[in-house]
C-alpha cells in the first residue's frame, strides 16, 4: 500500500477509523438513557444537546488518542514486526509517519480531549475532571503496562462501558441508577468482543513476546467460548430495559447476537492468522449493531 508520509491518508490509517464504533456506543447508550429518563421524569428542557455533542467529541478524540498512544510505544517496543504482524498495517511500523510527528500527534490529541471535556464540568460538576483525568491515565497504561498483564478487558468494562454509559448519564441528570450501571456493564461486555478478537489472533505473538493477555493466560479454546458467553450475558442483562419499561430495548439487541454468534463461528473456523481481522472488521459492525438496537428500542418504547 503506497501512502504518503504524514499525509491527510496516513494520519486517516493511523486513527482507526473502524475503531470508533467502542467509543461512540457507549456514549450513545448513556445519552438514549438519559433522553429517555429525562423524557419520562423529569422537566423539558433537563437534557443538554451541548453536553450530549460534547461527550461524544471527546470518546472520540480519546479513541484516536489511544490508537496513537498504541501504535507508537508498539512500535518503539519492537512488537509491530512487518514479518509477523497478522493484525491490521500500523502508521509507525509502515513509515506512514515518522516518530516524532505521532509524538506531537498524541500531545495534541491529549491536550484537544482535555480542552473539549473541559465544559462538562459545567454540566456535570468538579467531578468531571476526575473522571477526565482519569481517562488520559489509563489511556497511557493500557498501552505501556496493564495490557502485559491481562488488565485489558477489564479496562475495556470500564473505560468502554461503566466510565461513558454512567458519565453520560450523570452529565444529564446529575444521578446514576442501578439500571443505568447494569447497562454499562452490558455495553463493556460487548465492547470486550473486539479485544478478544484481537488479543485471540496474536496470541502466538504476544506468548512470544511477554504479552500476558486473557486469551495467553485462558486458551484459544476457553476464549472461544468466552467471546461467545460475553454477547449471550449482554443481551440477558438487558432484560433490565424490560423491567423499567422499555422491552424493544431488551429484545431489539438479540439480533445483534445473531450476528455475533456468525462471527464467533467464523472465529472458530478461522482459528489463525490474517483472516481474523474479518472477524475483527464484523465485531466492530456488531458494537454497532448493538447500540443501534438499543437505543432504537429506548426512544421507540
Amino acid at each position: 500500500m503506497e501512502v504518503k508520509k504524514n499525509s491527510f491518508r496516513a494520519w486517516l490509517l493511523a486513527s482507526r477509523p473502524k475503531t470508533l464504533t467502542a467509543a461512540s456506543v457507549p456514549v450513545i447508550v448513556g445519552l438514549s438513557l438519559a433522553w429517555t429518563d429525562a423524557r419520562e421524569f423529569y422537566e423539558p428542557g433537563t437534557f443538554s444537546y451541548v453536553a450530549a455533542v460534547l461527550c461524544l467529541l471527546f470518546a472520540f478524540i480519546m479513541q484516536i488518542d489511544a490508537n496513537f498512544i498504541n501504535d507508537f510505544f508498539d512500535y518503539t517496543r519492537g512488537n509491530d514486526d512487518t514479518s509477523t504482524r497478522l493484525g491490521p498495517l500500523r502508521a509507525c511500523t509502515q513509515g506512514w509517519v515518522d516518530i516524532e510527528a505521532m509524538k506531537h500527534a498524541i500531545a495534541s490529541t491529549t491536550v484537544l480531549a482535555c480542552l473539549i471535556g473541559m465544559p462538562l464540568v459545567y454540566y456535570g460538576g468538579l467531578e468531571m475532571v476526575a473522571v477526565g483525568l482519569l481517562c488520559v491515565v489509563f489511556c497511557f497504561l493500557y498501552t505501556t503496562h496493564l495490557s502485559y498483564i491481562g488488565m485489558g478487558d477489564v479496562l475495556v468494562l470500564v473505560f468502554f462501558g461503566i466510565v461513558p454509559v454512567c458519565c453520560t448519564y450523570y452529565v444529564q441528570l446529575h444521578t446514576i441508577t442501578w439500571q443505568v450501571f447494569l447497562a454499562s456493564v452490558a455495553c463493556g461486555l460487548v465492547i470486550d468482543g473486539l479485544l478478544i478478537v484481537n488479543n485471540y489472533r496474536d496470541r502466538y505473538n504476544d506468548e512470544v513476546d511477554g504479552k500476558r493477555t486473557l486469551v495467553v493466560i485462558l486458551g484459544a479454546d476457553t476464549t472461544e467460548w468466552l467471546y461467545l458467553v460475553l454477547g449471550c450475558l449482554a443481551c440477558l442483562i438487558g432484560f433490565i430495559f424490560w423491567a423499567n419499561g422499555h422491552i424493544l430495548a431488551f429484545i431489539l439487541p438479540f439480533i445483534y447476537l445473531l450476528f455475533h454468534t456468525f462471527t464467533w463461528i467464523k472465529m472458530r473456523r478461522i482459528n489463525y492468522g490474517r483472516q481474523l481481522n474479518e472477524c475483527l472488521g464484523e465485531t466492530a459492525r456488531n458494537i454497532f449493531i448493538y447500540g443501534l438496537c438499543v437505543t432504537i428500542g429506548l426512544l421507540l418504547l
